[in-house]
């Protein structure tokens, strides 16, 4: 190989990704993690607490408890409902709500809800409810079903907290109410769009 064809090998090799479109490995920028992304469009444990307070009517330790015992654990969410819902149960039940479904950049959103519930769980109750929700990455994908496991061990200073999924989403109902409800009780709550009677 003469030198004036070696020159032109390493030309090309050197400046082909610049006329081909392409970019050395150096010379890429490393993307920020999920997490990081995220954490723009997330809410703080203080802002939280601060709408719970705001939407509850009062200051509750109890409240204040739940709410850092959901961040510990699932970190920030990025979206959550101030709603209120009614339900009752004598071993089977249903339970209905409606409420705003508020984000960061996504603005305020009407959503509805309902779900069957089963299990020992006597007694009627009427509540004013907070939904935290979890990676969310656009508003319609809050709207299906998610199931979870609620009952006593949840109560915390007087609220019932439960965590329910569907895929990567998480939401987390914080309830306060009229009424008792008591024992183990598993069920799912669905999203819909518009209200419904049907909770399948």
């Amino acid at each position: 190989m003469t030198l004036r064809s070696l020159i032109a090998l390493l030309a090309m090799i050197t400046l082909g990704p610049v006329f081909f479109g392409g970019q050395p490995a150096m010379a890429q920028q490393p993307s920020r993690p999920v997490g990081e992304q995220a954490r723009d469009d997330t809410f703080t444990s203080e802002e939280i607490i601060s709408a719970g307070h705001r939407f509850f009517g009062h200051v509750s330790q109890g409240l204040a408890t739940a709410i850092e015992g959901l961040f510990s654990r699932y970190g920030r969410p990025n979206g959550y409902i101030l709603g209120e819902e009614a339900g009752g149960a004598i071993v089977g039940g249903l339970r209905y709500g409606e409420g705003d479904l508020r984000t960061r950049n996504a603005g305020t959103h009407r959503v509805y809800w309902q779900g069957p519930s089963l299990g020992w769980d006597f007694g009627a109750d009427g509540a004013k409810t907070m939904i935290l929700v979890y990676n969310l990455n656009s508003v319609d994908e809050i709207y299906h079903r998610y199931v979870g496991a609620a009952g006593a061990a949840y109560l915390v200073g007087g609220f019932g907290v439960t965590v329910m999924s569907r895929q990567q989403v998480v939401v987390a109902p914080i309830r306060a109410g009229v009424g008792a409800r008591l024992g183990i009780n598993v069920g799912y709550l669905k999203f819909t769009r518009k209200p419904t009677w049907n909770p399948f």
